[in-house]
């Protein structure tokens, strides 16, 4: 019979002290892994769709396991971080269980200001040219082009949206016969609101849109002052407490797009901030994402 003694008690203690921080050490490589640039994306493949100069901008592209019959549907996510950081890797879990799901799910990279010295205008075109070079490959990659969906959280979020309502800001060179907006929109706490608009206050992340910023007029970067007919359907999920881009900005882009005629629907949480789809809620989001994606015919119903 084991006798408990100060000795034991004190080595017990020593070894519940090394489990917790062996846990909280693997947490924070996870987390760095997750953060680090360039990242290392397991079971996925790696694709470069455009050079600047000596920047190479990659997507990371995850295939589903059954083998094709026919072409698939694709979504591409855009990272948040303000337009000035960030990396692809966020959104690999959404990625990994689309494909598992039969989607072609890829993440994407584009030009910060931190790494880059860019500007938001050409985190727009780089996200022109990302849609445009999946559609353009959609054959070699097993895609339909008539079913690419982009997502993205914050500013990702907003490049995903930009490229579905921007007209313009496109790289010089591109082929504009070959669309750059996407089918279907699934969106994070996205900047949709990026000018003045009466009776909408601009606080937070979205208070700081000035020319200077941005690299083009506020109103031609803001995405809810292009929405018309025609603008693909979507499903955006934002924090109602959300105090770095406010939820009323996701309501006024609703309610603009449903006044147009598109379909746009706002999943609102109760009480969460910015960000709240990364962790505790990322599978709740994930399975409403689905339920979209399903009601498109972008994805089989799930099984009972």
């Amino acid at each position: 019979m084991f006798k408990i003694t100060p000795k034991n008690a004190f080595i017990s203690f020593l070894l519940l002290m090394s489990m917790v921080s062996g846990t909280a050490m693997a947490q924070e490589q996870k987390q760095k892994a997750n953060k680090a640039y360039p990242p290392m994306i397991e079971s996925s493949k790696v694709e470069t769709y455009r050079k600047v100069g000596d920047t190479e901008l990659k997507i990371w592209i995850f295939e589903p396991k059954e083998k094709a019959t026919k072409p698939r549907p694709a979504i591409v996510f855009f990272f948040g971080g303000g337009w000035t950081s960030g990396t692809p890797a966020q959104f690999v879990p959404q990625c990994q269980h689309l494909a598992e799901r039969g989607m072609v799910a890829m993440v994407a990279d584009y030009r910060v200001s931190s790494r880059n010295m860019a500007k938001p205008i050409d985190c727009v075109a780089d996200a022109k040219v990302c849609v445009r070079y999946i559609r353009t490959n959609a054959v070699r990659l097993g895609i339909d082009p008539d079913r690419i969906a982009a997502g993205g959280g914050s500013a990702g979020g907003h490049l995903a949206a930009a490229t579905a309502t921007l007209p313009g800001l496109e790289a010089a060179g591109e082929d504009l016969k070959v669309s750059s907006t996407p089918n279907a929109l699934v969106l994070f706490n996205p900047a949709l609101v990026l000018a003045p608009i009466p009776g909408l206050m601009l606080e937070g992340f979205l208070a700081k849109s000035t020319k200077e910023r941005f690299g083009c007029d506020p109103e031609a970067f803001s995405p809810a002052h292009h929405v018309k007919k025609g603008v693909p359907p979507t499903i955006i999920f934002h924090g109602k407490a959300d105090s770095t881009v406010p939820y009323s900005s996701a309501v006024e882009f609703s309610e603009r797009m449903n006044k147009a005629g598109n379909r746009c629907q706002l999943v609102g949480f109760e009480g969460e901030g910015h960000g709240f789809f990364n962790n505790k809620k990322m599978k709740e989001t994930l399975d409403q994402a689905d339920e979209f994606l399903v009601s498109l015919g972008y994805l089989p119903a799930r099984k009972q």
